[in-house]
């Protein structure tokens, strides 16, 4: 299970390191691509086959805007010796990383977020929303 936060720089070349206890979960080779609220999201291969396959099975006219933003924006990356990552320009730019990253973990995918959109979305999260929406959902 993917948990934590963690801080970390992009270097001049657009490569960020993974933090060893995220690179066990997600192996060597993993999926990043546009994620919600202006992230982005990491899956290991085995969870991306899993979400694939969820997609799959929902008729086209329900999934084709889902298909279009998750699978036309989503690169393999391969941690080199250093557990860095080199994170596709076009993924930058959506996601606004210019140096200060935050990667954390939630679940079975990681996020990785510019540190400014990290903080400013976590001012929004507030324990009474986390309670409501826990409610929403049967917690």
């Amino acid at each position: 299970m993917l948990i934590g936060e963690y801080l970390h720089s992009l270097d001049i070349k657009g490569r960020v390191n993974i933090p060893s206890k995220l690179r066990e979960d997600l192996g060597e080779n993993f999926i990043i691509t546009k994620g919600l609220d202006g992230c982005l999201f990491a899956y290991s291969i085995e969870e991306w086959n899993k979400l694939a396959e969820k997609i799959k099975l929902l008729p086209l006219t329900k999934s084709r805007n889902i298909q279009r933003f998750l699978f036309a924006s989503a690169a393999e990356v391969s941690l080199d010796k250093q557990g860095r990552i080199l994170i596709p320009q076009n993924l930058r730019d959506y996601a606004g990383l210019l140096k200060d990253v935050v990667i954390v973990g939630v679940s079975v995918r990681a996020e990785i977020w510019s540190r400014e959109n990290y903080e400013q979305m976590n001012q929004e999260i507030t324990p009474e929303s986390a309670a409501a929406a826990m409610e929403e959902l049967g917690f």
